[in-house]
């Protein structure tokens, strides 16, 4: 079920997508702002393409956060360097892209920022999609009741057991600490219990 939910949702997003970029053919970029908002709704199709990828993760009971070393580490570079090349291709001169181009001079880099003029679109559509990449899904979390004697441990299937976790007679699993050697579960009074396939 979770990978038709995600293959729905990733569709959905898609069309989404289309519709953002289609939007952003109707809209002049001849003055700055227009320029802005032909890019800004590019950049929004890459950051709906990566929320499906999250929207998807939500089917196995995880809640969105904020990746912290992704956004450091993977954003923030990313958005310095295809956003200057964004600014850098802006349709009017102003503070901001005469700054750019005159540091693009200055390192060595305007040849770079001339020749990536005709792939904004592209930067602005990534500058979202990893942005997006930014949160990620947490497994929400389990806390299992103590009882007066003894803690109850969720144990995941061993290999010494071909994948068969043991229960109790209540059905509660059985830790390995509470086992043989041979993987056979015991009772608390070291006697041995049978065990449930």
């Amino acid at each position: 079920m979770y990978g038709l939910t995600r293959g729905l949702v990733t569709l959905l997003a898609a069309g989404v997508a289309g519709l953002l970029i289609w939007l952003s053919t109707q809209v002049g970029d001849e003055s700055t702002g227009g320029y802005w908002a032909v890019y800004g709704l590019i950049a929004a199709a890459g950051l709906v393409m990566a929320l499906s990828q999250l929207l998807g993760g939500w089917t196995k009971g995880g809640m969105p956060r904020l990746s912290a070393n992704v956004f450091l580490l993977a954003f923030i570079p990313v958005l310095i360097a295809a956003g200057w090349v964004v600014v850098a291709h802006q349709p009017h001169p102003n503070w901001a892209r005469n700054h750019v181009m005159s540091w693009s001079g200055d390192i060595g880099i305007l040849g770079v920022v001339r020749d990536l003029a005709e792939y904004v679109s592209v930067l602005a559509f990534g500058i979202g999609l990893v942005f997006g990449y930014s949160f990620d899904t947490t497994p929400p979390e389990t806390r299992e009741t103590v009882g007066p004697d003894r803690r109850r441990t969720a144990v995941a299937p061993d290999s010494s057991t071909d994948g068969v976790v043991h229960t109790r007679d209540d059905g509660t699993p059985v830790p390995m600490r509470d086992r043989t050697a041979d993987g056979t579960p015991v009772t608390t009074s070291g006697d041995r219990q049978p065990v449930r396939r």
